[in-house]
């Protein structure tokens, strides 16, 4: 691992987006509806996305493990496409851009596991890192 121990605890924050795609309405349609014979997607696959953000140093060796002091899953579904967005914070000596990103990924192939069953067609269409703040250099792709 990098050493960290020079530096200051600031607040670092990063956002992160997956996007899922599905082959027919009826899948967006089921979603909304509740109707998904795995249970309620959204519901679900947040709960699966915190551990991911939890875990990132778990299963990436180089992560240090930190304090994750907020974390924000919102979903925005546009056409076929399922748009997930995560918001990560804390106060740190390193950024939380890596656990955005696996939180992200995490949702991500939740959704694909829960949906399926009823839709053969959906994929992962990408994970990317849209904005850090905090520590040396700030990033903003939006």
């Amino acid at each position: 691992m990098v050493d960290i121990t020079h530096k200051d605890n600031t607040l670092r924050t990063a956002i992160a987006e997956a996007v899922v795609e599905v082959s027919s309405p009826e899948t967006i349609q089921a979603i909304r509806e509740k109707r998904v014979p795995k249970g309620d997607v959204f519901a679900m696959s947040k709960a699966a996305g915190l551990l991911g953000v939890k875990k990132t140093a778990d299963l990436l060796p180089d992560c240090h493990p930190l304090p994750i002091e907020y974390t924000d899953i919102r979903y925005e579904i546009k056409e076929l496409q399922i748009r997930i967005t995560i918001t990560v914070k804390t106060h740190y000596k390193t950024g939380v851009e890596v656990e955005a990103m696996h939180g992200a990924s995490v949702v991500a192939l939740n959704l694909y596991d829960m949906l399926k069953p009823i839709d053969k067609g959906v994929e992962i269409a990408r994970i990317r890192l849209i904005k850090k703040t905090g520590g040396k250099s700030d990033i903003n792709k939006r």
